[in-house]
């Protein structure tokens, strides 16, 4: 079965909105060799409406490296529960917001790589409250940041275990966690 895999970047005080504003000076050889190999290690982007909607601005834009040369060949999945403009960027699929465990279970099932999550919101408090998210990987970097979307919510309780930490040079460190049953 396939694995959906939930990546975002937080500040150290676990805020996560606007990254382009804190998280592109921690960029270097190094992570972003890790980050190639995750994305590249999926076939799929699932995300949710908010996320998609942005991401659909600016990555049909990009290419010309092999990086964004994958995202935007990349099956992409939008979970929402109005109607979305998927023209800009596909090949994309709205899964309907009403039917998120049934819809992701079917996905899962089907031969490919992971699934990949862009942040965290609505969308992995939903997964992960079905227990179809196998792992959070948050980017944290060196950031104190004070106020802003927080990194998880009150949806998102329940325990983790820690499966691996990689410390990057820029002193941002990547923790993989896995959501544990229960």
């Amino acid at each position: 079965m396939r694995k959906i895999v939930a990546s975002t970047y937080a500040t150290l005080d676990g805020f996560i909105d606007n990254p382009h504003e804190w998280s592109l000076q921690y960029s270097e050889e190094k992570a972003q060799g890790h980050a190639f190999a995750m994305t590249t290690a999926a076939d799929a982007l699932l995300l949710g409406r908010v996320t998609y909607e942005g991401m659909a601005q600016a990555w049909p834009n990009m290419g010309g490296n092999p990086y964004a040369d994958h995202v935007n060949s990349m099956a992409k999945y939008v979970v929402a529960s109005e109607p979305v403009d998927t023209s800009a960027w596909n090949p994309t699929t709205v899964i309907d917001g009403n039917d998120l465990a049934g819809a992701v279970t079917d996905l899962k099932k089907q031969e490919g790589g992971d699934i990949l999550v862009w942040g965290t919101g609505r969308l992995t408090d939903g997964l992960a409250a079905t227990g179809l998210l196998d792992e959070y990987k948050i980017w944290l970097c060196p950031v104190v940041k004070g106020s802003g979307e927080p990194l998880f919510r009150p949806a998102s309780a329940g325990t983790l275990e820690l499966v691996d930490s990689v410390t990057f040079p820029s002193g941002v460190v990547l923790l993989t966690y896995r959501p544990l049953g229960g």
